[in-house]
């Protein structure tokens, strides 16, 4: 009997135990919910990494500042220029998850002999993680309509080469297409963020218009006008007014209308609208949150979201035309300046100063012989002035008279000189005689004839001794005989 009381004790109280142990503890169950939620977000951190291997392709014409925009997005201030295909990059870094990435960017040269180089930018298993970047230059706003359509066709030929699957397209493209559709104006909210859609507004997508992604890639777009602050100048040499500025832009928002492109004026010079372009590419790309609106107040900071422009919105520009209208040729109104041709002025250089004089020389012999002075005037003049006048005439023609006679012989030359200054002398007369104005006798030879060295000086002696026994007149004359003397 006790026996089996105990064992009936046993069993009873074994059994209540194992009733106690398979019964659940709610405070076990809150304990291991905790844990795995804990688990589950740190699984699904780890999954949530920034994702590596996007691509920026970046084209446009030679010299458009393409190197120049990327180097500032990765803030490089010192970078070398390369050709065919730049590799560059810049930093993406996410503060929710304490994770950054880098962002690949491609730099296609703009000669189109390196167009072949898109296949090592963007292969065909990175198209979906791809962005086209193009530039335009706006201190050549002619030329940047033939741009974007150039640059636009070279990126639709290699996306066709690449021969991606139908599949694949068919969605890059519906994807492409729905961003536009569902985009939303940033700011509307109160705290700045987009202005949450209802359920059935987001269900209802409004229709394309006409001209609008009828040329889809299937890879976003960015149109980039650099060097905007150039604008002031064309205003001030190209007498451009603001109807020509909105005939530009009305231009290029038709153009990214087509392609579903964003469009930014920006100026690496003045630091403008340069970290909205940052934003906006990582938003497209890694989905980060975007609250800047679009802006087209300001003529040189214009920028258009892809999916915000329509034809209505571009048409608001037209109203600003006078001169200009909305259905003229790009080429027509924006016309291309004449080009300044340079003239390079041929450098002079001198030659060698002996042998400039050696040309001289010769040139001096070749010329006939002159006689000294200017021509003998053979006949009598009327006494008038004083002797200082024939005195400074025979000065003159001292001073004449040698370098025109650098042909002749010394003895030559003096013999000229004496004959016409004697026969000056002897046209004059003596005071007594008519037309006698100096002191000088007649008795010189006549002016035809020729006179030697010795008769020449014996004639100078004679006058010279005669001149000194004289009294002068005056006072005056005094210095005139001197001169003639020496």
């Amino acid at each position: 009997m006790a026996t089996s009381g105990r064992s009936a004790l046993l069993s009873s109280t074994s059994t209540g135990l194992k009733s106690t142990l398979e019964t659940p503890n709610p405070e076990d169950d809150d304990g291991q919910n905790l844990w795995s939620t804990i688990l589950s977000e740190v699984s699904t951190h780890s999954r949530s990494k920034l994702p590596s291997g996007k691509n920026v392709l970046v084209m446009g014409e030679v010299g458009s500042g393409k190197t120049t925009l990327v180097a500032k997005l990765q803030g490089v201030e010192e970078y070398m220029k390369g050709r065919g295909l730049e590799y560059l990059y810049f930093s993406v870094h996410d503060d929710d998850i304490d994770d950054h990435t880098r962002c690949n960017a491609w730099v296609l040269d703009g000669d189109l002999y390196h167009k072949g180089l898109q296949g090592v930018a963007v292969p065909v298993d990175a198209i979906g993680n791809s962005l086209l970047l193009i530039t335009v230059d706006m201190s050549r706003p002619w030329n940047a309509l033939d741009s974007l359509q150039k640059w636009a066709a070279v990126a639709r030929e290699h996306i066709d080469k690449l021969r991606v699957a139908p599949e694949t397209l068919r969605e890059l493209e519906h994807r492409l297409v729905k961003q536009f559709q569902e985009y939303t104006e940033p700011g509307s909210g109160d705290d700045g963020t987009p202005q949450r859609r209802s359920e059935e507004e987001e269900s209802v997508l409004l229709p394309l218009g006409d001209n609008t992604l009828t040329h889809n890639l299937g890879i976003p777009m960015v149109v980039v006008c650099t060097k905007c602050d150039a604008i002031s100048t064309l205003e001030k040499e190209h007498d451009y007014r603001d109807e020509h500025l909105d005939f530009i832009q009305s231009h290029i928002r038709r153009f990214c209308l087509q392609y579903g492109a964003s469009l930014l004026y920006m100026s690496v010079k003045e630091m403008k609208n340069l970290d909205v372009l940052y934003k906006y590419l990582v938003h497209r790309l890694y989905g980060f949150p975007f609250h800047c609106p679009a802006q087209v107040v300001e003529r040189d900071a214009v920028f258009i979201p892809s999916g915000w422009d329509n034809e209505k919105k571009i048409a608001i520009l037209h109203e600003n035309f006078q001169t200009i209208k909305a259905d003229d040729n790009f080429e027509d109104v924006i016309v291309k300046p004449p080009v300044r041709k340079f003239v390079h002025e041929k450098e002079i250089q001198a030659e060698d100063d002996q042998v400039f004089l050696v040309k001289l020389q010769s040139l001096l012999a070749k010329q006939p012989a002159v006689t000294a002075g200017r021509p003998v005037d053979t006949t009598t003049r009327a006494p008038s002035g004083s002797p200082r006048t024939s005195n400074r005439s025979a000065a003159a023609n001292v001073a004449n008279a040698m370098p025109q006679s650098a042909g002749q012989t010394s003895e030559g030359v003096l013999a000229n000189f004496f004959n016409s200054l004697l026969t000056k002398k002897a046209g004059a007369g003596g005071p007594g005689t008519p037309g006698g104005g100096n002191n000088t006798p007649g008795t010189v030879r006549k002016s035809g004839s020729k006179l030697g060295l010795s008769d020449v000086q014996a004639e100078l002696d004679r006058i010279s001794s005669r001149e000194t026994d004289s009294d002068p007149p005056n006072s005056n004359e005094t210095p005139a005989a001197d001169g003639q003397d020496t």
